[in-house]
């Protein structure tokens, strides 16, 4: 495939499944495997993190009235009964925080050895089926049964905590998602579906943010004696097609988040839960060789 196609093939599947509860690391992975892309190839790992870069800051560009809002209300909120710790900006670096430490000491003692199509099919599957079932008995309200939390505003404390540790999961196990991990868990704690879901988003910045950038500096900082890549190894072309990748990702992911938070109002999760379930089985059949 000619590298201009599949730089923006790349920064579409990017940018697509990032914010969806369907796992963009699985997806992209599988893509490049499928396409022939040298994933041990320094420049093509380089190149996924800045297109993760690109969708990333769709979200403080998407959302920045909500936090010009959130900014302007810090830390009595819009009610005036937030505190320091309780208002949503807090409540994001709390979830963030509980998240981390553990994910950064887990990714590496365990992380690098789960990153196989086996274990991002398995991990597609249990996913969909772990947020179909939440969905079901949490997703619309019920006769006896009303949310606790209907807006980012009246999250607790506990309910941060809850999310950040159920992000975990996410940064371990390839193929899990953060949006699911999220969103599921936010749920399960009393949020709407919308709720959840911007919390979510929120959340994304400064978890992935970090994430990412982590994943550059190992990329183009020389550690061990060793410097894997460095930015004066790449070619003019190879700028290029970090730019398209870069923006095409920042504008599909752009509208992506614009198009799932109108759908979230007034549908379910259900088929994304069934895509992830379907995925799956396709990936493990694949993976091992029940195609063939």
């Amino acid at each position: 495939m000619n590298d201009y196609l599949l730089a923006t093939v790349l920064g579409i599947i990017e940018g697509l499944t990032e914010f969806l509860p369907v796992s963009s690391t699985a997806h992209l992975r599988i893509a490049e495997a499928l396409l022939g892309v040298d994933l041990r190839s320094g420049y093509w790992k380089m190149f996924t993190i800045v297109i993760q870069l690109g969708a990333i800051l769709c979200l403080p560009v998407y959302f920045r009235r909500r936090i010009t809002e959130f900014l302007g209300s810090f830390p009595r909120g819009r009610k005036g009964d937030r505190t320091w710790l309780t208002h949503p900006l807090s409540l994001t670096l709390v979830a963030f925080v509980v998240t981390a430490g553990p994910s950064l000491a887990l990714v590496k003692i365990i992380g690098k050895h789960l990153e196989s199509l086996v274990v991002m099919g398995a991990a597609l599957v249990v996913g969909g089926v772990v947020m179909w079932i939440v969905d079901a008995a949490c997703g619309s309200p019920r006769p006896g049964r009303s949310f606790r939390t209907q807006d980012m505003e009246e999250m607790s404390l506990p309910q941060a905590l809850w999310i950040g540790a159920c992000q975990v999961l996410s940064a371990v196990f390839p193929g899990t998602s953060r949006s699911m991990a999220t969103i599921a868990a936010g749920q399960v704690a009393g949020m709407t579906r919308a709720s959840a879901l911007e919390f979510s988003f929120f959340l994304s910045i400064p978890t992935m943010a970090a994430a990412t950038l982590y994943d550059l500096y190992k990329s183009v900082i020389p550690h061990g004696g060793v410097n894997p890549l460095g930015a004066t190894h790449i070619d003019a072309h190879g700028w290029v097609l970090l730019g398209i990748g870069f923006v095409v990702s920042f504008l599909v992911a752009y509208a992506s988040v614009a198009w799932f938070m109108r759908w979230v109002r007034t549908r379910g999760f259900a088929p994304f839960a069934a895509y992830r379930i379907l995925a799956g089985l396709a990936v493990l059949a694949w993976a091992l060789g029940w195609l063939g």
